[in-house]
């Protein structure tokens, strides 16, 4: 089987009812009949990892929590990113984004029901030269300092890990991304507990260097609704990413549950020549 969490591939003897056929999983697909060493020989049997639609994914769970969507617009002229929060408590709920700097800070919409802002006021996006940072947490403080004494992506983030708010032990995600010279990259990160085990951290980093153009890659905080919430497993999805910012703003706005959504973030970088455009939605008004 594959490794849900890393992505290596693994022989196994399955329970089907023919028990003896070997079978080879390549990028979660299975393909009957290959040996060990056929693999990545037989182009008819390969099957890689399928674009979901961003939308199906958001309509049919009523409750990914936080999401992050990293990728390159159709046309491969725009570095584009999105970040959207939900909430099923009055204090998660009782949030807006607003813009500070070249980036986003949540804020209370009506600060006389905050009750606790540990885990709710921060800001989800920053920028440092030509990186820009998308987070689900404080950690964009932690990147953004790193960054600043030379410290990598991946490294300042071994200074953290998980949300504390057993049991759920929400998953801190993270991502950057580098535009520079005409060129770009990006790369995402989901520290979580070792399945609701909070005395071991697991940390998992994915380095995108020269995205396709029409591709993007979505991480979130949960599988879907549940007590305590189960943390998002696997590698990032692969899902399709548009040319038109309002029209991709106003799908991903309008697929997240009507009930839980609370504020949507998006931008599209222009990778010629770093300008950017930003869209921001906000549940309360």
């Amino acid at each position: 089987q594959v490794c849900s969490e890393c992505g290596l591939f693994l022989l196994f003897y399955c329970n089907c009812e023919d028990s003896e056929q070997l079978h080879y999983i390549y990028y979660g697909k299975v393909a009957d009949g290959l040996a060990a060493d056929d693999h990545g020989q037989n182009e008819k049997e390969k099957e890689f990892m399928k674009m979901l639609s961003l939308e199906n994914e958001l309509r049919e769970n009523a409750y990914p929590g936080r999401g992050i969507v990293i990728g390159k617009s159709e046309d491969g002229t725009k570095a584009v990113t999105a970040y959207f929060i939900m909430g099923r408590s009055e204090n998660s709920r009782n949030r807006v984004f607003v813009e500070e700097g070249e980036g986003i800070r949540t804020q209370a919409f009506d600060p006389s029901k905050l009750t606790d802002p540990s885990l709710i006021i921060y800001a989800p996006v920053r920028v440092i030269g030509n990186k820009t940072i998308v987070t689900n947490g404080d950690q964009t403080d932690t990147v953004y300092e790193g960054m600043e004494k030379g410290i990598t992506f991946e490294q300042s983030l071994r200074t953290r890990e998980f949300e504390p708010d057993g049991p759920n032990y929400t998953p801190r995600i993270s991502g950057i991304m580098q535009v520079e010279a005409g060129t770009y990259h990006y790369a995402m990160s989901i520290l979580k507990s070792n399945n609701g085990n909070p005395e071991s951290c697991c940390r998992y980093t994915f380095t995108y260097e020269n995205p396709a153009a029409g591709e993007g890659h979505f991480i979130h905080t949960y599988m879907h609704d549940g007590n305590p919430l189960p943390s998002f497993e696997g590698e990032p999805k692969l899902v399709g990413i548009p040319n038109d910012i309002d029209a991709f703003a106003e799908n991903v706005w309008e697929s997240l549950n009507e009930d839980n959504k609370v504020s949507l973030f998006v931008r599209f970088i222009d990778i010629a020549t770093g300008k950017y455009e930003t869209r921001i939605v906000n549940k309360n008004k």
